[in-house]
């Protein structure tokens, strides 16, 4: 089976391709990236040292698409990841939506063409911000959790937001870009009749990820925080108490393996959340004990002022893609964390190569 896998190069993508060649999978490889972001060569060699082809294009070029070789499933892991996106000056809105929204419709127009599958890499910013942000929190072991004694909107439950919960708009330019996405894909999927998944992850999280605040929090955290690197609590109460879940993207192989294999399934929903849930949940305050445990003391200071499109509490359900397809994350919290410290300390440049200013 050939299976092309978008940005190849990015952190998920390459995590994914590691995962499948470590599992031994009957599954021929070919990697697709327009090599932009910083590290990205970095992980390019290492895939060619595996034996993976990477094709240098453009999923916004219709043209390189089209170039692209007739394979059986496209998995996009492809797209800027960046809830700031759009308004962070790094990135202009008609570039956001030409990268996460032209880029998928071409994928799609491909898929259509040569009716290869097709699975997309969604996300937990898709649901309404504005409800979020007000659902009632209280404080424990420092960090937001819900409160127990309030009444809950449909789809919130202490195991965190489900699939049946609101995508009304707000949910910033960078979650109307993936929900325009995921929306097209199905149509796609209803009118040209080739298969369709959707999965809507959480924070993915692993040695490797190219750290940034706004979309690879956990190793630009540990990073930062191992070099003795400035850090600052952002907004709320200045505590870092803000809580996000997080996965390892080869935790989501076997999902994907049994997506593949359910191709003419049409029983099955077509969207899940694939997270880590609560069990793999954390604030920023607790991350920052653990590194301390790990690394020594570092303080951490205040910034009050609040950042667009910042919520106190992300955690995603995912007891439907337990319910529907049995898959459970496999990698605890811990785990990943340690994964991250090591890769830390033996890459002593890894924020500076990553993610530079």
């Amino acid at each position: 089976m050939n299976v092309l896998i978008t940005g190849a190069c990015g952190f998920v993508g390459s995590a994914l391709i590691r995962a499948i060649r470590q599992m031994e999978l009957d599954w021929a490889l070919l990697g697709f990236d327009n090599l932009t972001r910083p590290g990205s060569e970095i992980n390019r060699a290492e895939l060619r040292r595996l034996g993976i082809p990477i094709i240098h294009g453009d999923m916004r070029c219709q043209s390189d698409v089209d170039a692209l070789p007739a394979v059986d499933w496209i998995i996009d892991c492809a797209a800027n990841p960046s809830v700031l996106a759009g308004v962070d000056r790094r990135v202009n809105s008609r570039q956001l939506m030409e990268h996460n929204l032209l880029g998928t419709l071409n994928l799609l127009e491909r898929c259509k063409v040569t009716q290869a599958g097709f699975i997309m890499l969604s996300t937990s910013r898709v649901y309404s911000i504005k409800p979020l942000a007000a659902l009632p929190m209280e404080v424990r072991d420092n960090a937001f959790q819900l409160a127990s004694t309030e009444e809950l909107p449909v789809g919130i439950s202490e195991h965190g937001i489900a699939e049946n919960y609101s995508v009304e708009a707000p949910v910033s330019l960078y979650g109307a870009s993936k929900l325009a996405s995921e929306a097209l894909a199905l149509e796609y999927n209803a009118t040209f009749h080739f298969p369709v998944w959707i999965n809507r992850c959480g924070v993915l999280a692993g040695a490797g990820q190219f750290g940034r605040p706004d979309q690879g929090i956990f190793a630009f955290w540990i990073n930062s925080h191992l070099r003795r690197a400035p850090l600052r609590y952002l907004g709320f109460d200045g505590q870092g108490r803000q809580v996000r879940d997080c996965l390892h993207p080869r935790d989501m192989v076997p999902l994907l393996q049994k997506q593949i294999a359910a191709a003419d399934d049409q029983t099955k929903p077509r969207v899940v959340n694939v997270s880590g849930g609560r069990a793999s949940s954390i604030s920023l305050r607790q991350l920052s004990s653990w590194c301390d445990m790990r690394f020594g003391s570092h303080p951490v200071g205040i910034d009050l002022r609040p950042r667009p499109f910042d919520l106190p509490w992300v955690v995603l359900d995912s007891r439907k893609a337990e319910s529907l397809w049995d898959w459970k994350p496999q990698t605890p919290v811990a785990d990943i964390l340690e994964e991250i410290a090591s890769h830390a300390e033996t890459h002593s440049e890894w924020l500076q190569v990553s993610a530079p200013d």
